[in-house]
């Protein structure tokens, strides 16, 4: 006869475990210790060699966290695997080693696993900011989901969370973060595709952000006459005057160190912070000029724009500080950064220079016939030239005399 509640609350430990029966082969096994735990013995294959069919035992769960009513249902599910030849016990066992497998391949351990190894040779400063996107905005919302059961809906809730918060320049970093750890989780076999691009139609559309930049050769002109009359540190007034001449990112100048600078020979290598590859900058007479003096007073330091009281590099605000107090709008007029889109724009435009040479010069990936992603000597010759000429220009602009290149 069927087994009921009542029943199974009654059955009390005896000296030997015993089972009460149910039907259609489940069973309560009570231990001696008093524990109940439902079986289910079966029939499925041959013993190897023989007719005799395997006798096997599944366990569906212990009472009361499982009920007898949902016991009956584990019962009957695995009746209908062995109707369709399936052995339930292989088949639970397949469904553990998956689950297993998809807890150790959750989104967040791969995240991780894929950014330990993306970060070197990363500048700490991109470090950080990646890592702060997944610990702030992805991992909390997909991190525990295991990866293989990431799809476009979880990924664009991600987004939206973003996109609510206004952030629009987070949304393309974060959707750009989540497509790499795909693409690597595709590498390692833990998933088949990446499911982010097909979200870009579902997304806001972002208005691009440019540095604020001088464009106009007079306004040019204007700048540089005002950074000479610059009275502050000496030492950020050298760095206001270098900028236009080198155009480099506002980080490299800030960092630069004299071991990397050859006066002798004009010329500045470094390691570029965004690509970690080398860049060369040759100097105009100019540049060398400036440098000349300034090394009169950060010598005994190894950084270039030093401050003077302790030896580590100008402080980031110090840059703009000084544009402010020159009586600059930082946010839409001009900034560090916008000197790379004055020298992009001025020398192609005014200066007729190619393309090319100034992509190469203003260290941009710009991959050639051979597939070199980048070759600080590539043009050097013609961006000697072409530092100089900018430079000589840069003169004339001060004088106010032109407009346009002679």
């Amino acid at each position: 006869m069927a087994l009921s509640d009542a029943e199974i609350r009654a059955a009390k430990p005896a000296a030997n475990n015993y089972r009460k029966a149910d039907d259609r082969g489940l069973y309560l096994l009570v231990t001696v210790r008093g524990g109940k735990l439902w079986r289910f013995d079966y029939r499925h294959g041959f013993k190897p060699g023989t007719n005799k069919p395997h006798r096997l035992t599944l366990s569906l769960g212990t009472y009361p966290e499982v009920p007898l009513k949902e016991a009956r249902l584990r019962r009957n599910e695995a009746r209908k695997l062995l109707a369709q030849g399936i052995d339930p016990g292989t088949e639970r066992r397949a469904w553990k080693t998956a689950k297993l497998k998809s807890a150790a391949n959750t989104f967040a351990v791969v995240a991780r696993e894929w950014y330990e190894g993306w970060k070197p040779g990363v500048s700490p400063s991109v470090q950080a900011r990646i890592g702060s996107t997944l610990a702030r905005d992805i991992i909390p919302v997909i991190g525990d989901m295991p990866i293989a059961d990431v799809k476009a809906t979880h990924v664009l809730r991600v987004l939206r969370r973003l996109e609510a918060r206004g952030l629009g320049d987070t949304v393309r970093k974060a959707k750009g973060c989540i497509s790499q750890i795909m693409c690597y989780a595709i590498v390692t076999e833990r998933i088949e595709y990446d499911p982010s691009p097909s979200l870009n139609k579902a997304l806001k559309k972002t208005e691009s952000k440019h540095m604020a930049a001088l464009t106009d050769p007079a306004r040019v002109g204007e700048f540089i006459r005002a950074a000479e009359t610059y009275t502050g540190s000496p030492v950020v007034r050298a760095a206001i005057m270098l900028m236009p001449l080198v155009f480099v990112r506002p980080g490299e100048l800030r960092k630069a160190r004299w071991k990397d600078i050859d006066l002798e020979k004009s010329e500045w290598r470094y390691i570029v912070t965004k690509t970690r590859t080398e860049h060369l900058v040759p100097l105009s007479r100019q540049a060398v000029t400036i440098l000349r003096e300034l090394f009169r007073l950060t010598c005994h330091s190894e950084w270039v724009f030093s401050n003077v009281r302790h030896n580590h590099p100008m402080s980031h605000p110090s840059f703009n500080r000084a544009l402010q107090i020159l009586g600059y709008d930082t946010k839409t007029e001009v900034t560090g950064h916008g000197f790379r889109a004055t020298a992009r724009t001025l020398l192609a435009e005014e200066l007729g220079f190619p393309p090319e040479v100034i992509e190469h010069q203003l260290a941009h990936i710009v991959p050639d016939i051979l597939g070199t992603a980048y070759n600080r000597t590539r043009y050097l010759k013609q961006r000697q030239e072409m530092m100089q000429v900018w430079a000589d220009y840069l003169d004339k602009l001060k004088t106010g005399n032109i407009t346009k290149a002679e």
